[in-house]
């Protein structure tokens, strides 16, 4: 058992694989006054287990499997609280953060590293897959958390979001604002809504106020260091 303060929130996990505490080993605290404790029983790690085609065993594939469980509790406390994972990659630069998010496959990675090649030194991932995002005092966060995809890209900070970008593939590169309507259907698909009716229903309300207060584009892209510009000037233009 130890504790991680993650996005500002101290978390108690009651482990059972050695696994789960060196994935969180960057974010473990000695602070025992704990928001949450997370626990998974035997069944639920069996339940996961059988999602993969893979025939999980080993006590490392068990405890991965044990991570992703604790992850989904932690998901589903999020949202009473302001706060929600989004899957998705997260960069900082000039001390903003902006988030990228596309169907697994489309270029995610390939793109934040884009713009590290075209703005070396200024550009810093908080997150390659899900960040946590929180919303304190009137202002949304992207915090970096220790699930965060197979490059294991993540920092244990937090940035102010300016703004989110959808991305698709194109032969040429461009970006436009999209309305908020549009936004909500897409990000719908990148986030986890809770089974439960208040927790769906707090999760719909903080999405309307996220899109409100946040940027929101659409980038078709090719995988030169000129689509990272070209999302760069639009996405860090200031009004």
């Amino acid at each position: 058992m130890f504790n991680i303060r993650i996005a500002d929130f101290v978390i108690c996990i009651d482990n059972k694989y050695d696994f789960v505490e060196k994935l969180c080993k960057n974010y473990i605290t000695d602070d025992e006054n704990a928001d949450l404790k997370v626990s998974c029983t035997d069944a639920e790690i069996t339940s996961e287990k059988e999602l993969f085609s893979l025939e999980l065993g080993e006590e490392r594939d068990l405890g991965y499997v044990e991570s992703i469980c604790i992850y989904r509790h932690i998901c589903l406390f999020l949202p009473q609280n302001d706060a929600f994972v989004l899957h998705g990659a997260v960069i900082e630069k000039d001390d903003f953060a902006y988030a990228f998010l596309a169907r697994s496959g489309t270029g995610k990675s390939t793109h934040i590293k884009l713009w590290a090649q075209a703005f070396p030194g200024e550009v810093k991932i908080v997150n390659g897959d899900k960040p946590i995002i929180r919303k304190i005092d009137g202002s949304y966060y992207a915090y970096g958390t220790p699930w965060c995809g197979k490059e294991g890209w993540n920092r244990n900070v937090r940035s102010r979001l300016k703004a989110i970008c959808f991305l698709e593939r194109g032969e040429v590169n461009t970006i436009e604002p999209i309305t908020k309507k549009l936004s909500g259907q897409r990000i719908m698909k990148q986030i986890l809504i809770p089974k439960d009716e208040l927790g769906a229903l707090r999760t719909f309300e903080l999405m309307d106020d996220f899109l409100k207060n946040v940027d929101t584009w659409l980038l078709h892209c090719d995988i030169s260091t000129e689509a990272a510009i070209v999302s760069h000037d639009a996405m860090t233009r200031r009004e």
